[in-house]
């Protein structure tokens, strides 16, 4: 009785003691742990979070890269922006080019994974070819589909004895920047797919082929569904990178909005408001057009990910 006693006695001291010493470790833990963090946390600040926030302010003014003394305009800017048919025109090209790469580069990752991950000699060296154009700097890879383009000495046309005005030409300067982006970016993506499909189980394809499915079978019932979360992935980073589509475009171009101004993306009009007519506020109102329509495909995206993950359960 005295034991049970003392026992019930000293408990509520014990417990306490054992959850001071749990929140002082906590603490503790932080403490330490937010050293570690604290260099990130201030380069985001630095580099995100304040421009961001220079932006909104610079988009209710008439500011200009001159830096003079920039007037409060409210939101003329942003009525100009939506009323500008030269910003729609840019936002219909980054559209058209990203409903032109996401399904192609979607498909063309899938299938070559696919080949890299079933064939049996010299893995390493498929695997190396079809991710090392992704290793390329962008001006490279557009100089080197310039040069291939080229209508009078490009092998493009030589090789398939084509006469087509791939540069200079509206109707096929997009699709010159979208083979461009599909041979420079689709590395990536098809890095993705494989390690997907390497973390695929094997008992499931044997067991498939004891049950008498053929290959085709065992990719559309097993393979691509245990690939659609991956599938999910690559396409809503594939709309993201599509969306901001510059580098390919501009260098390919020689830095001109292409034939009779057919490849002006959404990026590169902004920059020029900014840097050639000196809109600074103009150019900031765009960006944040452009802001909400990235993050609204993100949340978009994050918004089906977690119905799919809800209704699954």
């Amino acid at each position: 009785m005295t034991t049970a006693g003392t026992e019930t006695v000293l408990a509520p001291p014990r417990a306490k003691t054992a959850a001071l010493s749990a929140t002082v470790r906590r603490k503790q833990g932080f403490q330490h742990g937010g050293w570690f963090v604290a260099p990130f946390l201030a380069l985001f600040v630095l580099f995100v979070v304040w421009p961001l926030v220079r932006g909104v302010y610079l988009s209710f003014t008439d500011a200009n890269i001159a830096g003079d003394s920039a007037n409060f305009v409210g939101l003329d800017n942003y009525r100009e922006a939506l009323q500008d048919p030269q910003m729609w025109d840019a936002l219909g090209h980054s559209a058209y080019f990203t409903l032109l790469v996401v399904p192609c580069i979607t498909v063309l990752a899938f299938l070559l994974a696919m080949l890299a991950h079933h064939i049996e000699h010299a893995k390493w060296l498929w695997r190396l070819c079809f991710f090392a154009p992704f290793l390329l700097p962008s001006t490279v890879a557009g100089n080197l589909w310039q040069w291939l383009f080229n209508p009078g000495t490009g092998m493009i046309n030589h090789v398939f004895g084509l006469e087509t005005p791939w540069l200079t030409d509206k109707s096929y300067a997009m699709f010159a920047i979208v083979i461009t982006t599909l041979w420079w970016t689709v590395g990536f993506s098809f890095l993705l797919y494989l390690a997907a499909l390497q973390g695929i189980p094997a008992h499931l394809y044997e067991a498939a082929k004891l049950d008498g499915a053929n290959a085709w079978h065992r990719m559309i019932h097993i393979t691509m569904p245990m690939l659609r979360n991956i599938t999910g992935l690559v396409i809503a980073l594939q709309i993201l990178a599509s969306l901001q589509v510059f580098d390919q475009a501009v260098v390919m171009m020689d830095f001109s909005p292409g034939p009779e101004e057919s490849t002006r993306t959404f990026v590169q009009f902004t920059l020029e408001e900014g840097f050639t007519s000196y809109r600074v506020g103009y150019a900031s109102a765009i960006s944040i057009i452009f802001f909400v329509i990235i993050a609204s495909v993100a949340l978009a995206r994050m918004w089906l990910l977690r119905n799919r993950e809800e209704g699954g359960r």
